[in-house]
């Protein structure tokens, strides 16, 4: 069984947005990733997006997924398999999931989504003083 908690972390809407994905598995696996300019709903899609591509890469599609996150809207779209404004990343996410055998969507509150919330965090402020220095 395979843990995924995404998030995602956004300044401005839409701005610059850092995504955080936490894989627990034998121990912990942490991704961070960036989107130059995103809304964070955005940012929630493209967080849950990376996560399941990183477990496609490293597990097998035999594992159960419990997928967490504190968005509601993503949570929702997955379980009604529809999403008003955000079709094309839903249907990329739905994509993503059907290469697991099983997976358990969840919502949880934003302080039992801390690793990923903190890892979308950082990300954002790594992405922001890039700029910075650029």
């Amino acid at each position: 069984m395979i843990k995924l908690y995404t998030d995602a972390a956004t300044k401005g809407n839409p701005g610059p947005t850092g995504l955080g994905m936490l894989v627990v598995k034998d121990g912990q696996q942490q991704l961070k990733a960036f989107l130059p300019r995103a809304s964070n709903h955005q940012g929630e899609f493209a967080a849950a997006i990376e996560g399941f591509a990183y477990l496609k890469k490293h597990f097998s599609n035999q594992e159960t997924v419990l997928f967490y996150t504190d968005s509601r809207l993503l949570s929702d779209a997955v379980g009604k398999e529809h999403a008003r404004h955000y079709e094309d990343e839903l249907n990329e996410l739905l994509t993503s999931m059907d290469d697991f055998k099983i997976v358990v969507v969840q919502w949880v509150p934003e302080k039992e989504n801390q690793g990923a919330h903190q890892l979308a965090n950082q990300a954002l402020h790594e992405l922001i003083n890039q700029s910075d220095h650029q």
